[in-house]
């Protein structure tokens, strides 16, 4: 069996790190991957939105199973361009159509679908150029801070949280004037609610679901939470406020409402769905949902999953998940973000990384690196995921801080308080 992963990521690698100890698996090959994928298959130089480029890598490599990492090829329709390809319609693709993929792809799809089947969510309003002259009369109606945010994927950069209610004009403005691009043709205005968040995963096969270790991640740069947005700066699962009481609570009020109302609106989904949650005084409500699994938060979930992985992708790919078993490791599991400097503003790249060799206890996942002349060097802005078991997260963290600070690149910075708020 040959499988393919579209990404090249953290996700990605700590996706090849436990499918290549899969002894179902023959052959994994990355698309594009990083220097770490490459130590547990082979990586393609193709680009993941170039579906005709992804079809010449399937055939070529006489690929079985295609999983899908990052959100962008789902929304614009990869599982659709398999299933209406003669030559690959009997390929499974992990990962929903264009259709699924909107709870992801449109903002103001999804707080649509969250209301219609009654799953909780703050309450919001959309809007577009034509109904902008409305936008001051429905913030007056909110309390600050105001959630902004632009309806299409914006590179993780479309939501902003605003206190000053002229500013938070001036933004809507701005968004639908351009400032994200196409991403910014609507905007969602949202009440701010008031909580301590999580991230919750399940696999689906379209009927059943399994659920997967939840996680907390930590977006701001800074430490104490400050500062602008990153792609995520830090991850720690299990969380210690998601008791069994809470976890019932999200299953029976979110994700099985979710799962109905898909079925409900004729809607197939199968693959993964991330549900950004925040606990609002002991009661789950929805923020968002992703279409695939989360980044940094695989890099700790993922190291959880003691069973195989792989038996979960068949299970999706068969329609049989109800037949499926996971095995979760009660131990806890942190990652700690390296990333480049300047970050998550303008940084250089190529800069040389030492000591990948010197970890010990941990599992170092590659985010953005590349091979350069015999060297592992900085290819993007998050650069590497330092994961650690402990059985506390106190010993977690420990052992990824320790061996944080064995790793070095020109510019490196991570912060220090991973999971200071638990």
């Amino acid at each position: 069996m040959n499988i393919l992963i579209l990404g090249s990521g953290g996700r990605e690698h700590a996706l090849t790190w436990k499918l290549a100890q899969s002894k179902k698996i023959d052959r994994i090959f990355i698309a594009p991957g990083n220097a770490g994928t490459s130590d547990y298959g082979t990586n393609l130089s193709v680009d993941p939105l170039n579906f005709q480029e992804v079809k010449k890598a399937v055939t070529e490599n006489k690929i079985d199973r295609v999983i899908v990492g990052p959100e962008a090829p789902l929304v614009e329709g990869i599982v659709d361009f398999f299933m209406n390809d003669r030559d690959l319609k009997n390929i499974p693709v992990i990962g929903p159509g264009r259709s699924a993929a909107r709870l992801e792809g449109s903002k103001d799809f999804a707080k649509a679908f969250l209301t219609r089947h009654k799953i909780p969510t703050a309450k919001y309003k959309s809007f577009d150029k034509s109904t902008l002259n409305e936008v001051p009369a429905f913030l007056r109606t909110l309390n600050p801070p105001y959630v902004i945010k632009a309806d299409g994927l914006a590179a993780g950069k479309g939501v902003l949280i605003i206190d000053d209610i002229n500013e938070a004009e001036r933004e809507v403005n701005d968004i639908l004037k351009g400032k994200f691009g196409t991403a910014g043709q609507i905007v969602v205005i949202e009440q701010f609610l008031k909580g301590i968040e999580l991230s919750v995963f399940i696999i689906t096969d379209g009927k059943s679901y399994i659920l997967l270790p939840e996680a907390k991640d930590y977006k701001r740069i800074g430490e104490g939470d400050s500062g602008l947005n990153t792609g995520g700066m830090g991850a720690v699962s299990p969380v210690p406020f998601a008791s069994n009481s809470f976890m019932e609570k999200v299953k029976s009020g979110i994700i099985e409402p979710t799962m109905e109302g898909l079925a409900k609106d004729g809607i197939i989904y199968k693959g993964f769905i991330f549900f950004g949650l925040i606990n609002v005084e002991g009661a789950p409500y929805v923020i968002e949902y992703n279409a695939r699994l989360g980044d940094p938060e695989s890099e700790v979930i993922i190291p959880r999953i003691k069973s195989d992985l792989f038996d979960l992708i068949e299970g999706v790919a068969n329609g049989d998940l109800d037949k499926r078993k996971i095995e979760i490791d009660n131990r806890f599991v942190t990652t700690v973000m390296l990333v480049s400097g300047g970050y998550p503003g303008d940084y250089d790249k190529g800069k040389t990384i030492n000591g990948l060799g010197e970890s010990e206890g941990s599992v170092v996942f590659h985010a953005g690196t590349k091979k350069d002349k015999g060297k592992i060097v900085t290819a993007g802005g998050r650069v590497l995921a330092v994961s650690s078991w402990g059985k506390t997260m106190s010993e977690a963290l420990r052992q990824s801080y320790l061996n944080s600070a064995r790793l070095n690149f020109e510019g490196v910075y991570y912060r220090k308080d991973i999971g200071f708020d638990l």
